[in-house]
């Protein structure tokens, strides 16, 4: 089970401008606070912030990889000299990299492996980035996962943040478990059947639900990465 995008690597840690409000955002909160009395008592609490997201899909995936199972302030340090490498940051250029000057921006030999698969899949054409928008949620998770160094949790969090689909319910987090224990069950824990059943009154926006349960558990807005 992997923590939420509060704690990970998929949290303010880009410059680039934030896009607008997901369009389904205001009648999803509507949704939630009918059906939902911890919704109902949540939602208020956080005014008009938002999911927002940022940057390119192949830096995001990018990023996410190079903070896997290290703090978010050394995921910083690491991605920072790992992005100044290339002109810019694209899977063509990254292709071209020495390996001796990866492993030196502070990547390990496996991180850098799979660096290289992802930029070989977006370079080959082999995920459909253009077809996205009219694939559903599962058909661009197998697409993901097929990429070496990215599991469900990490495409799910891409399909939350990057892609914006309102309805991802991603039972591998462990905030959104622990959330939904403090906010139902008294702090009890649940199982992911347990979490499934209060999820059912979230559909057809869990991923917006889910967002304000992180919130629940970290004020601090949750944002997408570069």
């Amino acid at each position: 089970m992997k923590s939420g995008p509060s704690s990970s690597e998929l949290t303010e840690v880009a410059e680039s401008a934030l896009t607008s409000v997901p369009e389904y955002w205001a009648e999803a909160c509507k949704h939630l606070v009918k059906k939902d009395r911890v919704m109902k008592r949540l939602i208020p609490q956080f005014g008009d912030a938002c999911l927002q997201s940022r940057g390119d899909a192949f830096s995001t995936l990018a990023r996410s990889i190079v903070g896997q199972q290290i703090s978010v302030k050394a995921a910083q340090t690491v991605w920072h000299r790992f992005a100044a490498l290339p002109r810019k940051m694209t899977p063509g250029n990254v292709l071209k990299l020495k390996v001796d000057d990866m492993r030196a921006a502070g990547l390990s030999a496996r991180k850098v492996e799979y660096l290289v698969d992802l930029s070989i899949h977006f370079d080959a054409g082999t995920v459909h980035v253009k077809d996205w928008q009219a694939m559903d949620d599962e058909a661009i998770i197998a697409e993901l996962i097929a990429i070496r160094g990215i599991g469900r949790w990490t495409a799910e969090m891409f399909l939350i943040f990057y892609l914006r689909r309102p309805n991802v319910l991603p039972l591998d987090d462990v905030g959104l478990i622990n959330g939904i224990s403090q906010s139902y069950f008294s702090g009890e824990a649940v199982s992911r059947s347990d979490a499934r059943e209060v999820a059912a009154a979230w559909a057809p926006y869990c991923s917006v639900a889910t967002w304000y349960i992180w919130r629940s558990l970290d004020p601090l807005p949750v944002l997408g990465a570069e």
